[in-house]
């Protein structure tokens, strides 16, 4: 049987997490490890996927040269906090997923259907790449990060950046490091229940 988090860890992932965005003094100057990344993915994977399919495929961007790259891919207002997070995972949705299928869900076969139907197959990935990287963000959370997610980037650059070559195509970035609280604005509101779900 699944327990209850204790309510200090509900805090980290949800109730005081904060975005961190916005401008150079949103990150401190405090260095993310390999081991954490990768340590962060093996969280991240294990969240569950349609079939298993695992469409997303991520690239950590830390060095000088991947940072330019970044840059060049951001809308102008994510630059200032980009350059200076310690980390930007570019979270990529491959199309291609169903490749994998055969060793990832091996209980039936079910490539099938998605090799014949590429507009599926897009948006399947689509869907389940964006689930998987909401596992990361709170996997990062998790192990003392904090997140600032974005959507503002120049689709065709990015993908020519770090995804040249493939299927791949970017869903979203995120810069992963550890926030500045001082650079916070006051939380924004939240939809309560009554306005943004009902029961059925």
């Amino acid at each position: 049987m699944t327990l209850p988090l204790a309510a200090a860890t509900l805090d980290q992932l949800f109730l005081q997490a904060r975005t961190y965005r916005g401008s150079a003094e949103a990150w401190l100057d405090r260095p993310v490890s390999d081991e954490l990344l990768k340590r962060l993915y093996d969280l991240a994977r294990m969240g569950p996927t349609a079939l298993n399919g695992s469409p997303a495929r991520f690239v950590f961007v830390r060095s000088p040269e991947g940072k330019q790259k970044l840059r060049e891919a951001l809308n102008p207002g994510n630059v200032a906090a980009s350059m200076a997070a310690p980390v930007t995972v570019v979270v990529g949705s491959d199309p291609d997923f169903h490749v994998q299928l055969p060793r990832l869900f091996p209980h039936a076969d079910v490539a099938g259907p998605f090799a014949a139907n590429p507009a599926l197959a897009a948006e399947t990935a689509l869907r389940n790449s964006s689930l998987q990287g909401a596992y990361l963000m709170l996997a990062a959370r998790a192990l003392g990060l904090d997140c600032g997610p974005m959507s503002g980037f120049n689709q065709e650059k990015m993908d020519a950046a770090f995804f040249t070559g493939t299927s791949i195509r970017t869903n979203f970035v995120c810069n992963l490091g550890y926030g500045n609280p001082a650079s916070l604005a006051p939380r924004a509101p939240r939809l309560g229940f009554d306005e943004a779900a009902r029961l059925a």
